[in-house]
């Protein structure tokens, strides 16, 4: 069947990641396909495919697909020795059959290049670019390196070991656990330790610096045990900006955690004892290996096990991070549990890999796979290019270049590979089947379960002519998890394996197929699609994305709406996916890229519930995404090229004729943020919902320490609600002064204006939990921003207008005074007690915003919060 010509983003995908490339530009000649740089812009690039028209020396004329000229020059070109995919497929096919012995290498290079045509088979990103191209790039994705030695040098040594994989092409997983914790004490230079999560900032940084092969940047996981004291700082650290900025974060969750969580138990945060002798050459970051030898173990805290979890969700609410795999069920499962444990994942979570672990990746192409004629999927055609890819991966074994001997070692010792698929979403669309209901899960069960088992007897069919991995011993391999399960549906697997052997310790990998999957033009990995129509920003540019399957069938059918099997990620409950994900889990030796999809307003109590309910499911990890709850999306369904130059919503054009101009400004900041809409037509209506300031009011203020200082936050009372907040940070003249004021007036001015329903409600939701730069304090009273502070103080005064409107109480405590109050009583005092004098100034104290500043001792101080202008 001939291949559909590659167009749009698929082309610039394939010749800028996958086709073999040409390194000097300086050969571009008139008639070339080149990728040209149209947009030089450091965070959103692009680049698009034409023709070299024309060319003068260094400068060149390259006429675009869709016809535009652009003048550019030879550097700002990528040029490539490939221009179409059967060109590629011949290359890898013929690279992967030249480790077969002489005489069957005619026979699988054919195999291999019919397995590959058309897509079915589609290779990982790695062996695409580097097989029978480059001696120097790695054929592998990812790898996982040893923890750091815990000492500088080590450090250093991990860091050297990271950036030779990134150069090459590969991402690397580190878990940081191996390091002790901030503060410990450091005897050889009479100090103290910066802390693990310190040395994962340096590891991020440099991840950033390094252009992987030519075409991408470099890709970084960083893990940490749930034991370790610096946890928490590592579930927070993004929320401090720049510290970790270029790395994935996973905390992995062990079984006994997450007992301490379901009975709320403490948990205790310990580390080895560092003064033991043998403490530099025995300590590698396994603490129950550190257990068994018998060496002491350091406590240095008692936490509630259900604050840390608690922290784990808030933080992956806002942000999707840090991730959470359940590290020791997943070495229960492991097939390598007997002799080399996991401990830690790729960057994108779906291989996890022991010290020097490796990713060895490709998919298959699932929508390549339906049968018209019998509406079934083709299983015997299905069968034989899982059996042909497993063959295929495993001779990337033997294929690829080495940089560590190490690398070389382990990987000849397991023979890890990791076959995956792309298209799931369009089969079952084929199919009619809707992702996530019950009949899915149905399939799904019979679909994986079906390529498992023909990977697993194509595995041992290569054991009994090449022989097993080095380190495989029947029982014990058939003892893990995964194994007992596959024994249970496929005997004849276990019975295979003990006639046979086994060649790879691992055969199934489901990764997440972004831009392989884009390039083919299939729904990638296996999720669902993300939208029918979308946008897709990356470093090849902006670029609108349509399905095709959907395309047509609104085009065979004008005028009707997609049939409920036409369904999207947003379209689904969270707990569909995870219900999938568990389901082909299964089926799975190793792990699964699978991000559980969440509207804008699913809350911090359902992302509990979503994360328990994949542990009590069998998953071996879990990350949602919040939709809108980062700043930059891969993929967006509408047109928003900048985040930051998105067209805001129209602001109010009118205000109250009475209004300061800061009043006016910050009504405008307020029309754009809310999700109403305020026409000049409008204004008037808005204006007699305006509701005006009394001469007296009464309060309450709040002191909240904030990571920018002690906030005392006042909120005023109107007609027995919430009607003005004063809020003040810092010394007055200061840009945080000034910012905590704005916040003030605008929130203020959104309680006194307009009919939004509960508008306190309102507001507590969307400032609640906007993280800022750092957070204080622990669960509950964790402190993230000033915003936050605001979102927690409006909580406790509408608490305690609930109490006092229960108990009757006839007063509330007394914040700021009224303009009467302090009329009747505004003697300025010039010594004395301070607390025998409170609140006799009309003066408002620039640190807590109350009217409590008096002149004492010849210097303005406040009363209320000891704020002194002379200090």
């Amino acid at each position: 069947m001939e291949t559909k010509k590659l167009e749009g983003l698929s082309e610039k995908i394939f010749l800028d990641r996958y086709a073999w490339k040409n390194a000097d530009t300086n050969e571009t000649k008139v008639g070339d396909v080149v990728l040209v740089l149209t947009k030089d812009d450091p965070k959103f690039p692009a680049k698009d495919v034409g023709e070299v028209v024309k060319r003068e020396g260094k400068n060149v004329t390259v006429k675009l697909r869709n016809g535009d000229l652009v003048e550019s020059n030879v550097d700002k070109l990528t040029l490539t020795i490939e221009k179409t995919p059967q060109e590629m497929w011949d290359r890898l096919a013929g690279a992967m059959a030249s480790v077969e012995a002489p005489d069957k290498q005619k026979e699988w290079q054919e195999k291999f290049r019919w397995v590959l045509d058309d897509w079915k088979l589609v290779p990982g990103g790695r062996i695409a670019a580097g097989a029978g191209a480059s001696e120097e790039l790695t054929l592998f994705n990812c790898y996982v390196i040893p923890s750091p030695h815990d000492s500088r040098g080590g450090i250093i040594e991990t860091l050297s070991e990271m950036t030779e994989i990134m150069a090459r092409g590969g991402g690397v997983g580190i878990n940081l656990s191996s390091l002790r914790p901030r503060r410990a004490i450091v005897r050889g230079v009479n100090g103290s330790s910066s802390g693990a999560v310190s040395w994962g900032g340096l590891f991020s940084y440099t991840t950033g610096l390094i252009e992987q092969g030519g075409s991408r940047r470099g890709a970084l996981m960083l893990m940490m045990n749930d034991w370790h004291p610096d946890v928490v700082d590592f579930i927070t650290v993004k929320q401090t900006m720049g510290q970790v900025t270029n790395a994935n974060l996973s905390v992995c969750v062990s079984n006994a955690f997450m007992k301490a969580v379901k009975e709320d138990l403490d948990w205790e945060l310990v580390f080895p004892d560092t003064s033991d002798a043998e403490y530099n050459e025995l300590w590698d970051g396994d603490l129950d290996k550190w257990k068994k030898l018998g060496k002491n173990v350091i406590p240095y805290k008692t936490v509630r096990a259900r604050d840390v979890w608690q922290t784990i969700i808030e933080s992956a609410w806002k942000s999707a991070e840090p991730g959470v795999v359940f590290m020791e069920y997943y070495n229960q499962m492991s097939n390598s549990w007997y002799f080399n444990p996991i401990i830690c994942t790729n960057p994108c979570g779906e291989q996890g890999l022991p010290a020097w672990g490796v990713c060895n990746l490709s998919a298959i192409n699932l929508s390549k796979f339906y049968d018209a004629d019998k509406h079934d999927v083709a299983w015997d055609e299905l069968s034989k290019v899982v059996r042909y890819s497993t063959r295929f991966l495993d001779n990337v074994i033997d294929k690829t270049p080495y940089h560590f001997p190490e690398n070389e070692a382990n990987q000849k010792k397991e023979r890890r590979v990791g076959l995956g698929t792309m298209g799931l979403a369009e089969l079952m669309i084929h199919l009619e089947i809707r992702y996530g209901s019950p009949e899915s899960l149905t399939f799904l069960d019979k679909l994986y379960g079906f390529m498992a088992r023909e990977a697993y007897l194509a595995s041992t069919e290569i054991a009994a002519e090449k022989g097993s991995f080095d380190a495989f011993e029947a029982e014990p391999f058939l003892q893990s998890g995964f194994m007992k399960n596959m024994h249970e549906a496929y005997p004849e697997v276990t019975e295979a394996v003990r006639k046979r052997g086994m060649r790879n310790v691992t055969v199934i990998t489901q990764a997440p197929t972004g831009s392989t999957g884009t390039m083919v033009g299939t729904s990638t990995g296996i999720e669902p699609y993300f939208a029918f129509e979308f946008f897709r920003q990356s470093r090849l540019g902006f670029d609108k994305q349509l399905v095709p399957i959907a395309q047509e069938w609104k085009d065979a059918h004008p005028g009707e709406e997609l049939p409920e099997w036409f369904v999207t990620a947003m379209d689904l409950s969270a707990k569909d996916h995870i219900r999938a994900q568990a389901a082909i889990q299964r089926w799975v030796d190793s792990s699964i890229s699978k991000t559980a999809n969440c509207p804008a307003d699913f809350t911090v109590e359902e992302t509990a519930e979503l994360y328990e309910l994949a542990f009590e499911l069998g998953c071996k990890g879990v990350t949602i995404y919040r939709d809108g709850s980062r700043d930059v999306q891969v993929l967006s369904t509408a047109k928003d090229e900048k985040k930051e130059e998105a067209a805001a919503v129209p602001a109010a054009e009118a205000a109250e004729a009475s209004a300061t101009a800061g009043e006016t400004s910050a009504l405008d900041t307020l029309g754009k943020a809310l999700p109403v809409t305020v026409t000049p037509a409008q204004a008037q209506v808005f204006d007699k919902q305006y509701k005006s300031r009394p001469k007296v009011l009464r309060g309450a203020t709040y002191k909240f320490n904030t990571p920018f200082g002690m906030a005392y936050i006042t909120v005023n009372d109107i007609d027995g609600t919430p009607g003005e907040i004063f809020l003040n940070v810092g010394k007055a003249g200061s840009d945080v002064f000034a910012m905590a004021e704005a916040l003030g007036r605008v929130c203020s001015l959104f309680l006194r204006y307009g009919d939004h329903g509960n508008k306190v409600q309102l507001l507590v939701k969307h400032l609640k939990g906007i993280g800022g730069s750092g957070a204080v304090g622990f669960g509950p009273n964790r402190v993230e921003s000033i915003a936050d502070a605001v979102a927690k103080a409006l909580e406790m005064h509408a608490n305690l207008l609930a109490e006092e409107e229960q108990s009757a109480a006839s007063e509330l405590p007394i914040a700021a005074t009224s303009q009467a109050a302090a009329a009747a009583d505004q003697g300025h005092s010039h010594g004395g007690s301070l607390g025998s004098q409170p609140y006799t100034s009309l003066d408002l104290c620039p640190s807590c915003g109350s009217a409590s500043l008096l002149n004492v001792e010849g210097c303005k101080t406040c009363a209320n919060c000891g704020y002194s202008k002379c200090s």
